[in-house]
């Protein structure tokens, strides 16, 4: 069931049971076998989502993202060498105005994806804005902040989590999580609007054929797709 965004001031203290503790230390396992492949290649990753801030639950994918734009061919490189199946792999761009990105969907609910073109500091705002961690993070056990899809800022504790309302608080809000107020109004007004008429489709989503590089189908894209160019361009000033 998708979860809601609250809209008014609650605050919860949340205990974990065992079984929840179990399934964090799993999936962050498997999140530090994948970085730890993209760190020998020295290709930096972060982990976002309920894996960093720890409210997992059976339903949690490992959302991997590498926020310096990469070279797709040292990506699934590293993959390959690590040994993990491959699904399915395509471009997408959210929105005329967003970042194109590559995704590569791998077995057991992860995701790894990346930017194609440079990225705006709000859009990588928004993986700090759902609360982030990097392999050094991961290995050490810590969790961070972040808000979840109900809009409720995850605060970790020995026990579990406080979890409190965003909504009326986006300057105190900005200022915990190191992001700007814009971002913070801004993923709040996307997520109500979800809440509201649901999820929409995205502007580009192309899956790769197996001989085709994310570069390769990038270009024809940007070719035949004003929209795709700009925002290619954009990042190139």
């Amino acid at each position: 069931m998708a979860k809601k965004p609250m809209e008014h001031g609650e605050n919860v203290k949340v205990i974990y049971e065992k079984s929840r503790w179990r399934l964090f230390t799993e999936l962050r396992q498997k999140a530090i076998r994948i970085m730890e492949a993209l760190d020998r290649v020295y290709l930096h990753a972060i982990v976002y989502g309920s894996i960093a801030r720890g409210d997992v639950s059976e339903e949690s994918d490992i959302d991997i993202f590498l926020p310096d734009q990469p070279s797709s061919f040292l990506v699934e490189t590293a993959l390959e060498r690590l040994g993990i199946q491959v699904h399915r792999r395509k471009v997408v761009q959210a929105t005329p105005f967003y970042a194109v990105k590559g995704y590569i969907e791998l077995e057991e609910q992860r995701c790894l994806s990346f930017p194609l073109v440079k990225l705006r500091q709000v859009e990588r705002d928004f993986y700090t804005f759902s609360g982030e961690a990097d392999l050094r993070i991961l290995k050490e056990g810590r969790r961070v902040a972040g808000i979840d899809k109900r809009l409720m800022l995850i605060e970790p504790c020995f026990e579990g989590h406080v979890e409190t309302a965003i909504v009326g608080r986006e300057g105190a809000i900005a200022r915990l999580l190191g992001v700007s107020v814009h971002v913070v109004r801004e993923r709040i007004r996307a997520l109500l609007r979800r809440n509201e008429v649901g999820r929409t489709g995205v502007f580009v989503e192309k899956e790769l054929a197996p001989n085709e590089s994310f570069e390769l189908v990038l270009k024809r894209l940007s070719d035949r797709n004003p929209a795709v160019r700009r925002r290619i361009q954009f990042s190139e000033k």
